[in-house]
């Protein structure tokens, strides 16, 4: 993979200097919008570097503690979930993955990305319309996961 497009935006680089980690923890259904979840969402959207694409709006977010954070993106006119994993402090390239699957089990359809990057893992793509999701990523020996979004 081209490690020289592996680049974040210079709100992502920051919130990294800053040694922030934006958490998001997902907007509820039926509960109103406080202002501290509008604060979450707008830093959840200003340290993920937008790799995805246009129309990708960051629906949820998993801290890799001292390394990073994987940031989970949904398209609502593609219908398509999108990953990124994205350290705190990009430089010397290290070990990095990310996947995304259908949170139903074994042998649910899965799409993975991984390798030594500098910078970020992904983006991976996944179709899961009316479905729950799993995601999953490691940087530089440090793992953490996450699921929900079902729908």
């Amino acid at each position: 993979m081209n490690l020289s497009r592996r680049t974040v935006t210079a709100a992502a680089l920051a919130v990294a200097a800053l040694g922030g980690t934006a958490v998001f923890a997902g907007p509820a259904a039926a509960a109103p919008r406080t202002t501290a979840v509008a604060a979450a969402d707008a830093t959840a959207q200003a340290a993920y570097n937008g790799v995805c694409g246009t129309g990708y709006t960051v629906i949820d977010s998993t801290p890799v503690p001292d390394k990073g954070t994987v940031y989970v993106t949904y398209n609502k006119t593609t219908g398509k979930n999108c990953a990124v994993s994205i350290r705190n402090n990009p430089g010397t390239p290290v070990w990095m993955a990310v996947s995304l699957n259908i949170d139903a089990g074994r042998g649910a359809p899965s799409v993975t990305d991984s390798g030594s990057y500098s910078t970020y893992a992904g983006p991976i793509y996944l179709d899961a319309k009316g479905q729950c999701i799993q995601w999953n990523t490691a940087i530089d020996g440090v793992g953490a996961n996450g699921h929900g979004h079902c729908g």
